[in-house]
């Protein structure tokens, strides 16, 4: 067995064992989740992430740069992921959606994600294979998605009533809404299957989560093309999820630069994807592949220090206090 097929077997029992105990375990608890008691979940996940960076490093024979990238992909996807994370608390918050409710669709959200993601990667990578010069595209498309994430408004909201797909849906299939009580997506009342309220939900959900694939993929190729790299690394950025939606309903208020570190990665991936055009720069960042890693680190740890300084300095504007204590 080589190093590349067993790291594979490692990543699928990682990704089987991660799935079986969010489904079964994290979201059917009587008790909600709170803000700690999430935040040592997701710990779990992420340190499930870098564990895994360290068995490409021993394992693959060319594990020094492999690793790197794979952290280098995995911290650009995750933060993109809670980024995302926020635009559902925002959809549920404006459909008035039931907190228990909240963790199916976002588990429903998290499986249709991933997905999408491996349909997007696959096709993506295919494409580059065949078009590379497609990838300038995609570095002018990051480029043009970090100007907007930046100079958008802050209190900008987008009704997502508005989404096209929940007013086709509404307008053409019979809706019931079996009460607030309820957890399903169909039911059946006076003999005709209906979609009920939550169904709408998920349509959103999933319709976002195409945008924000398309978003996504563009910047994991600009680190790098490596087929087991870029599926690893968004697969692990996207497990826990469940757990850390948890999380960041109870603490929104201390990511209040995240949006603006995410959209300086963004920045920096699309501006090496376009200076690849010339080979000297392109061959740099290969032989130098801790830069990327260094970079996108560092603007993290920055984006992270001065929301901590911003949620204790100006509290009134903090999220809400976890209820649930642990």
């Amino acid at each position: 067995m080589n190093s590349l097929t067993l790291l594979w077997i490692i990543f699928w029992v990682i990704f089987i064992g991660v799935s079986a105990l969010d489904l079964f375990v994290i979201t059917h608890r009587h008790t909600a989740v709170g803000v700690k008691s999430a935040l040592r979940w997701a710990g779990i996940w992420i340190a499930l992430a870098f564990g895994y960076a360290g068995a490409i490093y021993f394992l693959h024979p060319s594990g020094h740069e492999l690793g790197l990238l794979f952290i280098s992909g995995y911290l650009t996807e995750y933060s993109l992921s809670v980024d995302n994370l926020f635009v559902f608390i925002l959809i549920f918050s404006i459909l008035g959606v039931p907190e228990h409710a909240q963790p199916k669709l976002i588990k429903l959200g998290i499986y249709l994600s991933i997905a999408l993601r491996i349909l997007f990667i696959l096709f993506g990578i295919a494409l580059l294979q065949r078009f590379h010069w497609l990838l300038y595209g995609f570095g002018a498309l990051l480029i043009w998605t970090a100007w907007k994430m930046l100079t958008s408004d802050e209190d900008e909201q987008v009704d997502p009533r508005k989404n096209i797909l929940h007013r086709l849906a509404s307008r053409f299939f019979p809706l019931h809404d079996p009460g607030p009580e309820s957890h399903r997506l169909l039911v059946s009342h006076g003999g005709r299957l209906c979609i009920t309220p939550l169904f709408l939900v998920f349509l959103v959900i999933g319709s976002t989560d195409v945008l924000f694939a398309i978003d996504s993929i563009p910047a994991i190729m600009g680190i790098t093309q490596d087929p087991f790299v870029v599926l690893t690394s968004n697969v692990f950025a996207v497990l826990g999820l469940n757990s850390l939606f948890f999380a960041l309903r109870g603490v929104m208020g201390m990511f209040h630069f995240l949006k603006h570190g995410v959209s300086i990665i963004l920045f920096f991936i699309g501006v090496k994807m376009l200076a690849g055009a010339y080979a000297p720069v392109e061959e740099w960042f290969k032989a130098h592949s801790f830069v990327s890693l260094l970079v996108i680190g560092l603007v993290l740890l920055v984006s992270i220090v001065l929301s901590v300084w911003h949620s204790r300095t100006y509290p009134a504007v903090a999220g809400p206090a976890d209820p649930h204590g642990s």
